[in-house]
């Protein structure tokens, strides 16, 4: 049976009234949205101005300065000279040795630091007495500014007066002091145990705050399959954690491949112990060099640039994950 057609109340003399326009919903939206977007650009302003003035002012300057032959004894008399002050890097077997240095303590430092970061975040996930005051106390070679805890470890390493020789000495492992960070082959491992102390609380900071936004359910359903711990690490765990994972490792990577105060401070600036940061900081300043020094500096910039977007698209890291 059909249903009775609804009835249309008729307008002032008879006539049907016409449809009412929409509520303006959209509109009033849009306005609000607009009048939010304005509202972030002008608290963003001053801080794209900051950046601006002190951050990409001097990178321009740096690659102006990489196709002159400026020179820091006559700044004014420096000419354009193309490519060939970035030629000069790349001819110079040293920036190569840098090169392979930076990398070589980039790849194990921060390998050391994402197993260690792991393990202590793990750890420090679990609940026990006192797990508070662990977690601050942690963090407490992070806090410490890297020149600082640089200069510290030095005269730890001292072949003198320090006492890591002291202890091992006592513990029969050498039988005379040891240079650690005066012969290169030292020097490095030396430089990267200090880095490792001082930045492992921020990978196992990164880390037990993914770990501790895991949901317990499927932890639940795991136990309840017969996942043991391991299994459950390796097939719960580091899968779920494998975006905020690649997340820190690519800062840290970052991190590590601008890396300068450490070795300065531990090693002095030697030649076969020298960042790319160094490189550009040794022909700049000690050489007087500042085209060539801008260029070494550009190169880094370059290659630190690749490098991230070759990780971030091959590792397919979302940032805002």
């Amino acid at each position: 049976m059909a249903h009775p057609a609804t009835p249309i109340n008729p307008g002032p003399g008879g006539a049907s009234a016409p449809p009412e326009a929409p509520p303006p919903v959209l509109e009033g939206a849009s306005a609000l949205l607009r009048e939010r977007t304005r509202a972030a650009w002008l608290f963003l302003a001053p801080t794209l101005v900051v950046m601006v003035v002190v951050a990409g002012w001097p990178l321009a300057r740096t690659f102006w300065f990489s196709f002159t032959d400026a020179n820091l004894t006559d700044m004014a008399a420096s000419q354009f000279v193309g490519l060939e002050s970035l030629r000069q890097v790349i001819d110079d077997p040293d920036w190569w040795t840098t090169v392979w240095t930076t990398f070589r303590f980039a790849g194990v430092s921060v390998v050391l630091e994402t197993v260690l970061g792991m393990i202590i975040a793990l750890a420090l996930n679990a609940k026990f007495g006192g797990r508070g005051i662990l977690r601050a106390a942690v963090l407490v070679p992070w806090a410490i500014p890297t020149v600082v805890s640089a200069k510290m470890w030095a005269w730890m390493f001292n072949d003198i007066y320090g006492v890591v020789n002291a202890v091992l000495q006592s513990l029969g492992l050498i039988s005379e002091p040891m240079a650690w960070t005066a012969e290169p082959g030292l020097a490095f491992g030396a430089v990267v145990a200090v880095d490792v102390w001082k930045t492992t609380p921020f990978m196992t900071l990164l880390i037990l705050a993914a770990l501790q936004m895991l949901p317990g359910d499927v932890y639940e359903a795991a136990r309840i399959d017969g996942a043991g711990p391991i299994r459950a690490f390796f097939q719960v765990t580091l899968p779920m954690l494998k975006g905020p994972l690649m997340v820190a490792i690519i800062f840290r990577i970052l991190d590590a491949l601008r890396v300068f105060d450490v070795f300065f401070v531990l090693t002095g600036g030697g030649t076969e112990t020298m960042p790319m940061a160094g490189y550009a900081r040794q022909r700049m300043f000690e050489y007087q060099e500042i085209g060539v020094g801008s260029a070494a500096a550009s190169l880094l910039f370059a290659i630190i640039a690749l490098f991230t977007a070759v990780y971030m698209v091959v590792g397919r890291v979302k940032l805002g994950d």
